[in-house]
């Protein structure tokens, strides 16, 4: 019997044995959510100590839900990928964030803000297609934070990934969004929409009006921001 074992035949018991150790659900929350890398890894669950993500991407690959490969693009570097084993947990991962979303409460939740993460998941969620046919900068700057954290660049080119700046990349700033922490987690968790938190002065946008004007189709939200939530 593995240390930490329930002793149960139980499917329920021995998928616990894989899946409910410390960060292993936002470990496959990372993957299941598209990111491949270490370091792209790393910057979703950005207060996992780098030597216990390598212990739970072993375990994950020993179990059979993770395979590690070279990088076609980029030699000498490890990616990971899910087997089909792996992708059978996506709805459940899915299920888990639409229950959290709908049934904790709302301050409970918004306790736990995070920019890293926070600036992280918008990067991932946007859609260029709505954008200008050029390259689009955005300056998000965070009025309650230290110098360290307050700004962040996101840098958009059409038909490439999201570039997330922590210092200026150097281009010329298309749009400007100035709010505090709490304000834009609520946005991106569809609680608060950014025209009434502009309405409330909680959300200054200045700059390209086209951005502006196509904001709600570009930042595309949570995944489960469209949940009905249960509990105010």
């Amino acid at each position: 019997m593995s240390e930490g074992s329930y002793g149960q035949f139980c499917p329920v018991a021995m998928a616990a044995e894989i899946l409910c150790s410390r960060w292993t659900l936002l470990l496959l929350r990372e993957l299941v959510s598209g990111s491949t890398r270490f370091n792209e890894l790393r910057r979703g669950v950005p207060r996992m100590s780098p030597a216990l993500l390598s212990k739970r991407l072993k375990d994950l690959e020993a179990a059979g839900i993770v395979t590690r490969h070279r990088a076609a693009d980029e030699p000498g570097t490890i990616a990971y990928r899910l087997t089909k084993a792996g992708e059978d947990l996506r709805p459940v991962i899915e299920a888990v964030g639409a229950w959290g979303q709908r049934w904790i409460e709302t301050d409970a939740s918004l306790k736990n803000l995070d920019p890293n993460l926070l600036m992280w998941d918008i990067r991932r969620n946007i859609d260029p297609k709505p954008m200008p046919r050029k390259r689009s900068t955005i300056e998000v700057i965070f009025s309650d934070l230290p110098k360290a954290q307050r700004t962040w660049w996101l840098v958009v080119a059409p038909g490439q990934e999201v570039d997330l700046c922590s210092s200026d990349p150097g281009f010329d700033v298309d749009l400007y969004l100035a709010t505090d922490l709490r304000t834009l987690t609520e946005i991106w968790m569809g609680y608060l929409t950014a025209a009434r938190a502009k309405r409330e002065g909680r959300l200054t946008i200045t700059g390209s009006r086209p951005l502006e004007a196509s904001l709600t189709s570009w930042l595309t939200l949570s995944t489960f921001a469209k949940v009905d939530k249960l509990v105010a």
